[in-house]
């Protein structure tokens, strides 16, 4: 049996430049293969549906863009360029924010932090979204009266959500305001923030609503907070066809059942757990299956009642209060500016029949950790007859764990040494978070795509300069 066809979503500009497959292969013998490609002005497209939800609104906002999404010094320019400002975890972040000509007043450092990363932050200048009682303590030591740090108080633990390892607990939050009105001449209190590991609004709309108590506790000592951060985790769309999704996923999981064809390889089972003659839990691919955009899910959260506020938007709620939005989109940004092209080396049939396309990159150059990606590989062939094939895509590292797809893929013809293979959407941490250099293999390089005069023009990453074109 050929799986169904799990066709990726693509924005137009790169579908256009995929069009034209000798400009791709050109830009394998140019820049080597492997290739990692950002495409800068979907970024930007990206940012301005996120603008016109907030205008809409009328929220008064700051979107900061979480550079831990992608390494990219284009990603970076581009966001300084645009006027937003930028969410760092390390000093290397920061480091690149600084360069890519973010101003100390729109740099945001977050995560857990040490004292070497805090005495970097304090000496940069920028706003210090703290952790846990013992960051704000350390800011409260290191800080010098004539030279106060501004503060988020990031805090968990709210109702129905799961604990987190990150933020102050709710229980722990005056205990936290109690070391701010001791140390109001160097620590200055901005707001409050969050970040929840889910997309579903309620939960976030119960964050809100704690977080709003919170501030009112906040005046309560003599504090005055004006900002609400409520992270990011804004929803990427990965697939053009949903039901293609969830035909792949019922062929998948009879499969593992043993009442169809085997859709996956070895042992793995993606996450489900069989019992009983029975498919059980949810996939670790789970998020290919939305079909909501980050501004979709923007407008949702912001048109969400509020409880105990009479029923009023949060949106409204925020815009009455005088109180500043805060936002930390990295995945949403990055949606769909990002691809990665290797070649196929060579096809074999392996012993339990299955075909193996081997390709010049390893798993992780294009998934992180544990995920699977349930979107299709395009491979650009020259061959233009359709025969559809199912084959798994294996990897360049002398280890049995380095497929590439776990699972088996459809093909439109069975591809050739040579043949570009595009994984598409890899922007948001796949080219990056589990980027290795096993075997001495050297990470792909990175190339900036601009779209300009009706043609394509290709540049280093470190190159890229938004102002100059």
């Amino acid at each position: 049996m050929i799986p169904p066809a799990v066709p990726a979503a693509l924005h137009p500009l790169v579908a256009a430049f995929l069009t034209d497959r000798d400009g791709v292969r050109a830009a394998l013998r140019r820049y080597g293969s492997p290739l990692h490609l950002v495409f800068p002005q979907v970024f930007t497209a990206n940012l301005a549906a996120l603008r016109t939800v907030l205008d809409a609104d009328a929220v008064r906002h700051r979107l900061c863009y979480a550079h831990k999404v992608n390494r990219s010094a284009a990603f970076a320019r581009t966001a300084a360029h645009a006027g937003i400002a930028v969410d760092v975890a390390s000093a290397q972040e920061l480091g690149s924010a600084l360069s890519a000509g973010f101003p100390a007043d729109r740099v945001e450092v977050t995560g857990p932090k040490g004292s070497a990363m805090l005495r970097a932050a304090l000496a940069a200048g920028v706003t210090v979204n703290v952790d846990n009682l013992w960051e704000l303590a350390t800011l409260a030591e290191l800080t010098p009266p004539e030279q106060p740090v501004q503060v988020l108080l990031r805090v968990s633990g709210f109702s129905g959500s799961s604990p987190s390892r990150f933020g102050i607990d709710l229980a722990d939050v005056d205990t936290a305001l109690e070391l701010l009105v001791g140390h109001r001449d160097r620590v200055r209190l901005l707001g409050f923030a969050f970040h929840l590991d889910t997309a579903a609004t309620t939960e976030r709309v119960n964050a809100v609503g704690d977080c709003l108590e919170l501030i009112e506790r906040a005046y309560a000592h003599e504090l005055a907070p004006t900002v609400l951060d409520i992270g990011g985790g804004l929803r990427q769309v990965f697939t053009a066809d949903a039901a293609g999704y969830d035909a792949y996923d019922h062929v998948l999981r009879a499969g593992l059942l043993g009442r169809g064809p085997a859709m996956h390889w070895g042992n793995n089972t993606f996450g489900y757990h069989l019992a009983e003659g029975m498919v059980h839990g949810g996939p670790v691919f789970h998020k290919y299956a939305n079909t909501e955009s980050a501004a979709g899910m923007l407008a949702e959260l912001l048109a969400a009642a509020l409880p105990g506020h009479g029923g009023r938007a949060l949106g409204t709620v925020l815009t009455d209060n005088l109180l500043d939005l805060w936002l930390e989109p990295g995945k949403a940004l990055v949606d769909h500016a990002g691809i990665t092209v290797a070649q196929v080396e060579f096809v074999k049939q392996a012993g339990n029949g299955a075909t193996l396309v081997h390709l010049d990159l390893s798993r992780d150059t294009v998934t992180a950790a544990d995920q699977e990606v349930l979107i299709d590989p395009i491979v650009l062939s020259e061959e233009v007859e359709s025969r559809p094939v199912g084959v798994y895509f294996a990897g360049h590292l002398c280890l049995e764990r380095d497929l590439v797809t776990q699972r088996q893929v459809r093909v439109a013809q069975l591809p050739s040494p040579g043949d570009p293979v595009v994984f598409a959407n890899t922007a948001a941490y796949h080219m990056d978070l589990s980027a290795a250099q096993a075997s001495m293999h050297p990470v792909p390089a990175k190339i900036a795509v601009l779209h300009s005069d009706g043609r394509f023009e290709l540049c280093p990453d470190a190159d890229y300069r938004p102002g100059d074109r």
